[in-house]
């Protein structure tokens, strides 16, 4: 009988015997099994609260002329088509921003694929991966307290969710999750500072045994200065306790033209590439929003109870490492 067709032949590059092994061990490994059954429940839940809260879903947007600058070390991710430069997507702020000029849209999110570069060093901490998934949401004329109160009544459903579906995943994890009460605990950054040093968020995550949040970061030209107290900035961070660290980041905008010009030209923000952005806040059509953005993957880490994030994904992309799949 003829051997069917491709059958026993080897690529001529075929990978080491043990990775490949390794590979397999790691796709059918019942943990990773139990962790995307949990993931799938943790999407449905934010959907249905977004659903209810009437949160419109748009799709993300994966390559565009701009793209969150951050102001921390990621190298950008950029494709040539037809002569443009197209940047891949490190997260939907702007497009956040946009998407609610509508007068009809008052509320969006999305299920955003973010690419960002981190340097290799980054792996240490396993907190990066450098393609992650971002749930991006933006509300219309809501303040840094709507945006605070909004994420711990979903953290809150979520949470609750699984604990009550996933009861067996979570025993085989040995994760006992348990569920923050409200409103969570505040801090200022500065405060903090004082008291713990530069690695305040660590030394904080470390402590506490609730999610919490850390208020007033000077970092991305977006979020609003506060203007009863310059130098104070409207933003937030959402941290998770047992060490596990940030999960997510958002504040209320800058939506004023000069205000935009300046904070840009303050971080040595690049205005070319934003013209058509720039242009819009210039007419007055952009509205004041505030929103954020927290990863999917490292609320799973959090609640499967799991330090390195590598291993609540299925074809996980760390910083540095080499990658098969």
């Amino acid at each position: 009988m003829d051997q069917p067709k491709g059958k026993g032949i080897k690529p001529k590059t075929a990978l080491p015997e043990e990775v490949t092994r390794s590979l397999q061990a790691r796709l059918s490994d019942r943990r990773l099994n139990a962790v995307m059954r949990i993931q799938a429940v943790l999407l449905r839940e934010i959907d249905e609260f977004m659903r209810e809260n009437q949160v419109l879903e748009i799709m993300p947007v994966i390559a565009a002329p701009i793209t969150d600058p951050l102001t921390h070390g990621v190298l950008d991710a950029e494709i040539e088509y037809y002569s443009q430069r197209l940047k891949l997507t490190k997260s939907m702020l702007y497009h956040k921003q946009l998407a609610l000029v509508s007068e009809e849209r008052q509320a969006i999110y999305c299920v955003s694929p973010n690419i960002r570069l981190e340097p290799a060093e980054s792996s240490e901490k396993g907190r990066y991966l450098i393609e992650f998934s971002q749930v991006d949401f933006e509300i219309k004329h809501a303040t840094m307290r709507d945006i605070m109160d909004f994420m711990e009544r979903l953290v809150v459903r979520v949470f609750t969710g699984i604990k009550e579906e996933c009861r067996g995943e979570l025993q085989l994890l040995r994760r006992k999750l348990p569920i923050p009460r409200r409103p969570f605990k505040v801090y200022d950054s500065a405060e903090v500072r004082k008291v713990y040093g530069e690695d305040f968020e660590r030394e904080l995550s470390l402590k506490e045994t609730s999610p919490f949040w850390i208020t007033n970061f000077d970092r991305e030209p977006y979020d609003k200065e506060d203007p009863t107290h310059p130098g104070s900035f409207l933003n937030y961070d959402l941290i998770y306790p047992e060490g596990y660290g940030e999960g997510l980041s958002g504040g209320e905008r800058e939506y004023e033209y000069h205000r935009i010009i300046y904070r840009m030209d303050r971080s040595k923000v690049p205005v070319a590439p934003f013209t058509a952005y720039l242009e819009l806040a210039r007419m007055g059509a952009l509205p004041p929003t505030a929103g954020a953005g927290f990863g999917v993957e490292r609320m799973l880490r959090y609640i499967c109870g799991i330090r390195n994030i590598a291993d609540v994904c299925l074809f996980p992309k760390v910083p540095g490492e080499t990658f098969y799949l």
